[in-house]
């Protein structure tokens, strides 16, 4: 105990930046925590006001070391000593993860067991003024919780994350929750790098989804750029990054895509006349796209990134579920290095496999991605951290790894399955070897002979319980706030034919894909066959059994699940 208390005295102006309370940082300190755990601390709390004196922290630091030790002994005059020995070494284990979670800030290789998390979690919420013995809250925001069980659900981390001024800053009454933001970003960070983005600078988890996460990046742009009015868009038909935009107050300014044999590509041509047309000084950026749906392929964002350079003009890029995909992080990469990219959003529950309700804002420029989380207004929720905190420990680096190869085998394996399946219809599969995560393939039989037959199937598969399948037929056309955009779905105005998304993302196995070529494979079936029949003159249609009725019966589609998972 001596020479922990004379190192922490010797240490002690490093450690001053830390913001404690009488006993905020005792499980960390008490525990015999590595030097570069402690320092990796004082770096996240720094530069925050209304630190507590260091004879506060010293003494709540030692104090906290003997009962620990004094409890220990304690419970070996009821209980044999070497099996509380055992006991100890066994709870040290634990600790020892959390210590290099600290040192490092690094997801760690392998993935923590639920009772290391659990321990970490409850842990840091003891540090939080709400979880204090004999606390006493005089505030209209104190941590109150009616419900027990809403306190459960959180790990009674209750105070949010951030301050009213910034989303990233630190809370005096709830260090543990600080910590818990910190730790995640860093987390996440990591995470971003090993994915593809290797010189990302900064990044922060915000509770929005990703189409208000643009929106607060616009936001921040607005400032910078005080006579802009208009963002540069190639067409994505997707409605809430348009909104985004919307939101923020901007005109966007839409570019229609070039079809090249299959796939929708940026019309760089258009996208350099309209800046010029325009004006660099009146332009807030260029929004670009990686993840989309096929036939639409990721943005040429290496060439976009030069002309945004050239001109001086910011670049915000929607990554919204690219961060499991090598080739999106690639293009991210590659444009940052050889012009500019200012910020790049992605999803949680898109990327980490999570609950929708939060996303990742990350960038080159440390000092710009901070302005960003300055400019959330008040406290945040911390649920999406806490979420993706728990995943990411959960995982592993390792596991995560793996995730990501899964993906690109289940990628090649959809192809394989759904190409021979459009070849059996007289379909074939697009190309569109740009796009790493969808796939299409065309419906134009379905479409020449029925107006309807589309739309029908895409409600079949609906009902058969299969999601996520998009079925985009020709000439749809959708106003959304105030722009109407023709063949809409299709991203771009005259597709060449109608035809069915699928695609290809983290956490699928193999056994969906069977399943929806399966389901597919008889919706298809059916809607042939109620062709031939309507097409067949001397048809009795008195003996005629509705087949979209039959297709879709609720106990036709268990029926169909429960023989699929004995097979």
């Amino acid at each position: 105990m001596l020479k922990h208390t004379n190192f922490l005295l010797e240490r002690r102006d490093g450690l001053r930046m830390c913001r404690s309370d009488k006993c905020s940082f005792f499980f960390f300190l008490s525990q015999g925590v590595a030097v570069q755990s402690r320092r990796r601390v004082a770096f996240w709390f720094r530069r925050e006001s209304g630190v507590w004196s260091w004879c506060s922290r010293l003494f709540a630091t030692v104090a906290a070391a003997v009962m620990n030790r004094e409890s220990f002994a304690a419970g070996e005059r009821l209980v044999s000593p070497a099996y509380v020995r055992q006991g100890c070494e066994a709870r040290r284990s634990h600790e020892h993860l959390i210590r290099l979670l600290l040192e490092k800030g690094k997801c760690p290789e392998n993935g923590w067991d639920e009772s290391t998390l659990e321990l970490f979690l409850h842990e840091l919420a003891i540090m939080d003024s709400n979880n204090f013995l004999g606390n006493c809250g005089v505030g209209e925001r104190e941590g109150r919780v009616a419900s027990a069980l809403v306190a459960r659900r959180h790990y009674r981390f209750i105070h949010g994350i951030g301050r009213s001024g910034d989303i990233s800053a630190v809370q005096p009454k709830a260090a543990g929750s600080s910590l818990l933001n910190k730790i995640t970003n860093s987390l996440v960070l990591d995470i971003i790098k090993l994915a593809g983005v290797h010189t990302v600078a900064n990044c922060f988890v915000v509770p929005m989804a990703t189409g208000m996460s643009l929106t607060l990046c616009f936001l921040t742009l607005r400032h910078k750029r005080p006579k802009a009015k208009y963002i540069i868009w190639p067409r994505i038909d997707q409605k809430s990054c348009f909104k985004s935009m919307i939101t923020a107050g901007f005109e966007p300014v839409v570019i229609e895509n070039v079809l090249e044999g299959d796939e929708l590509r940026t019309d760089l041509k258009a996208v350099e006349a309209k800046v010029q047309e325009l004006g660099p000084d009146y332009i807030l950026c260029i929004h670009s796209t990686t993840s989309c749906f096929a036939p639409r392929v990721p943005d040429r964002l290496e060439e976009l990134a030069v002309i945004c350079a050239n001109y001086g003009i910011p670049h915000i890029v929607n990554n919204a579920y690219g961060v499991q995909s090598s080739k999106c992080m690639h293009l991210i990469q590659q444009g940052a290095r050889v012009g500019r990219i200012d910020a790049f959003v992605q999803s949680l529950d898109k990327n980490f496999m999570v609950p929708v309700g939060g996303a990742i804002i990350a960038g080159f420029n440390d000092s710009f991605i901070q302005e960003i989380s300055k400019m959330y207004p008040g406290r945040a929720s911390a649920s999406p951290s806490l979420d993706v905190l728990i995943t990411l420990l959960s995982l592993g680096s390792n596991g995560y790894k793996k995730l990501l190869k899964e993906r690109k085998e289940m990628f090649s394996y959809l192809s394989n399955q759904i190409k021979k399946l459009s070849e059996a219809y007289n379909e074939r599969l697009l190309h569109t070897p740009h796009n790493p995560i969808s796939l299409a393939i065309t419906l134009k039989t379905l479409d020449e002979h029925h107006d309807q037959a589309v739309t029908q199937l895409g409600s079949m598969l609906f009902t058969r319980q299969v999601s996520g399948a998009r079925v985009v037929p020709l000439g749809s056309v959708q106003t959304v706030s105030g722009y109407t955009f023709r063949g809409f779905m299709s991203h771009t105005n005259n597709y060449p034919c109608a035809y069915l998304n699928a695609a290809s993302a983290i956490g699928m196995k193999m056994q969906d894909v069977d399943l929806f070529i399966k389901r597919l494979d008889k919706c298809l079936k059916a809607v042939r066959k109620e062709q031939s029949k309507e097409s067949d003159d001397n048809y009795d249609k008195t003996e005629d059994v509705d087949i979209e009725e039959m297709a879709l019966k609720p106990d036709n589609v268990l029926l169909d699940t429960y023989q699929d998972a004995s097979s």
